[in-house]
């Protein structure tokens, strides 16, 4: 998950203690590069030959991170880098990150070595409620994250499903303000999108009167923490195995049931876990 240099191959040995590589060049979007939509959609940034050659040369952290900044604006975010091959003097970033850095092709943008914490806690919300539509979002979040080495607070980042593109902002983040996301497990929070309104609840049929949670309520699903894995390929296979899939009795379930097939989203109440297929909602 690291792509080409995202893990240590140069050996523990280099990664004690951090050197200083801090160095300006101009910024272009992967629009200046074909067939590399790809690259577009993660944190990661394409850098010359020369900055591998001088980075090789400074006892510096793996895997490599780096803190972009815009001085003119006073704008700054953090990327990890994919490969060492744009032409001297450049570097290609995400388009998402020229918006969230207020770049134009060709301005100058400042990068710098640098050593994140590892991610904890992070707390998204989605920028449009037709985020509310992708029915999984844990696995969808988890599975975009890994085009990603690190995260800023306050960044915008996209996050494509099913050919469409949603966006999330990056309210939350800790232990810091940025954090790495290589290797570890991180405790994910979503608020409601932007412009949600909860819906009226529709009225009561006397025969069909019971006391239970609205199904339309869905603030105590988003609201609720779930933890994702951010792991290299190796280890993903062994730490899935220990993930327990059943979701706890009194958590909220997204349910699929034709006599609600008119309404969405469907929300259940876990009442009882009998086996890992069969679960009780109400």
């Amino acid at each position: 998950m690291f792509g080409r240099f995202g893990g240590n191959i140069f050996g523990p040995e280099l990664g004690e203690g951090l050197g200083e590589f801090k160095k300006q060049h101009r910024c272009y979007s992967v629009t200046m590069l074909d067939k590399r939509e790809d690259f577009d959609r993660g944190g990661r940034i394409i850098m010359p030959p020369s900055d591998l050659d001088q980075l090789t040369r400074f006892h510096i952290q793996y895997p490599m991170l780096f803190k972009l900044k815009n001085n003119q604006q006073n704008r700054h975010t953090h990327c990890g880098v994919l490969e060492f091959v744009a032409d001297e003097g450049r570097i290609y970033i995400p388009n998402w990150m020229m918006r969230n850095l207020l770049l134009n092709e060709g301005d100058i943008v400042e990068v710098e070595n640098i050593a994140l914490k590892v991610a904890t806690f992070t707390k998204f919300q989605p920028q449009s409620v037709d985020f509310l539509y992708i029915t999984n979002p844990k696995d969808v979040l988890e599975n975009m994250l890994r085009s990603f080495a690190c995260l800023t607070k306050g960044d915008v980042i996209p996050i494509k499903y099913n050919e469409r593109e949603y966006y999330l902002q990056v309210l939350e983040t800790k232990p810091d303000d940025a954090i790495s996301i290589i290797d570890c497990d991180m405790n994910v929070d979503m608020a409601l999108p932007v412009g949600y309104q909860e819906p009226k609840r529709p009225e009561k049929k006397h025969d069909e009167d019971v006391e239970m949670d609205s199904p339309l309520d869905i603030s105590k699903y988003l609201n609720k923490a779930f933890t994702i894995l951010m792991v290299t390929e190796e280890k993903e296979c062994e730490k899935k195995k220990a993930i327990d899939e059943v979701p706890a009795v009194g958590n909220f379930a997204i349910t699929n049931l034709a006599k609600y097939a008119a309404e969405w989203p469907q929300m259940g109440k876990v009442l009882k876990v009998e086996e890992e297929e069969i679960i009780q909602v109400h």
